[in-house]
């Protein structure tokens, strides 16, 4: 059974149980009531169990040929890519910090895109998929900044310098940290998606800005290597534009794996939490409906 087949089954049982709950079938009391969310809890179980073994194949395949992208780039990295006169093997840091870097700002437009989708469909899939490029983006915004220092310390003499295109980028991190933190700490609900959302969209607006930054205000930092704005001083060719689009590539599915694995938890912790306030409302219900059976049962009859 597919997994949306799988979700629909569950969710139509539950709606049947919740329906129960109110029905005077439900009010026998609470010994039935138990035995219809063990059940419930035993059907949902079977499902997950059913729709989750449809699944490691693919995300087998999927992670092997992550692993295979990533011990290629590593290979190029190391052992076939020629040291670059000047820097030395420092400059190796670059198909790492490039490939992050992007991989970085991708994500922050994967948010945006997910919010304006939410934003006009009130689907939580969207929802969903923007905190997973959320989780997921932070990681490789902070290896983007801890790269570029490791990188720059053996070059320019210092960690940080400061300039446009670092404090942007700097800003970027920050904005990551600040979408999750709301998200944390609001309460849950329609209006923390929605602020979220807005978050998201927001914080897109810093990507062309650190794109650009380098041409904007030129400093230590140098001027872009791939996309419209590269000249022919600093692009990039040869085995140093291959290894770089291997590795561009190569952290790019990473980060496809990684936030599509988040996403399908955040599902299933969607699942879970509504389960729970599902069964909680039956619970309710049950007690309240079982309390006024007996008030009702153990009130004196009137007569003449």
């Amino acid at each position: 059974m597919p997994c949306g087949a799988s979700q629909t089954g569950r969710l139509t049982r539950l709606g049947g149980y919740l329906k129960l709950a109110n029905s005077h079938d439900f009010t026998m009391g609470r010994g039935r009531a138990r035995d219809r969310l063990h059940i419930l809890f035993t059907d949902a179980r079977a499902e997950q169990k059913h729709a989750m073994a449809a699944l490691p194949k693919i995300r087998l395949i999927w992670l092997g040929f992550t692993a295979a992208l990533m011990a290629l780039t590593l290979w190029m990295v190391f052992l076939w890519v020629p040291t670059e006169i000047n820097q030395g093997n420092i400059q190796r840091a670059l198909y790492f910090h490039v490939p992050v870097a992007w991989t970085a700002m991708v994500a922050i437009v994967l948010i945006a895109v997910a919010s304006v989708a939410y934003l006009k469909t009130r689907d939580e899939k969207w929802d969903r998929l923007a905190v997973a490029g959320a989780e997921t983006g932070v990681i490789f915004a902070a290896l983007m900044l801890i790269t570029g220092m490791v990188w720059a310390k053996p070059v320019w003499g210092v960690w940080w310098t400061g300039e446009a295109k670092l404090t942007t980028t700097l800003i970027l991190f920050f904005i990551y940290v600040a979408y999750l933190m709301f998200r944390a700490y609001f309460p849950p609900g329609e209006q923390r998606r929605r602020l979220a959302a807005i978050i998201g969209l927001i914080g897109a607006i810093d990507t062309p800005i650190i794109y650009y930054g380098a041409q904007l205000w030129e400093r230590a930092h140098p001027s872009a290597v791939v996309g419209p704005y590269s000249n022919n001083d600093s692009s990039v060719d040869g085995p140093v534009g291959l290894t770089l689009l291997v590795a561009t590539i190569a952290f790019s599915v990473l980060f496809v794996y990684v936030a599509s694995e988040r996403y399908r938890l955040r599902k299933q912790e969607d699942e879970v939490m509504a389960l729970r306030r599902a069964i909680s409302l039956q619970a309710l219900r049950v007690a309240t409906t079982s309390d006024s059976t007996e008030s009702i049962s153990s009130a004196p009859a009137g007569g003449a």
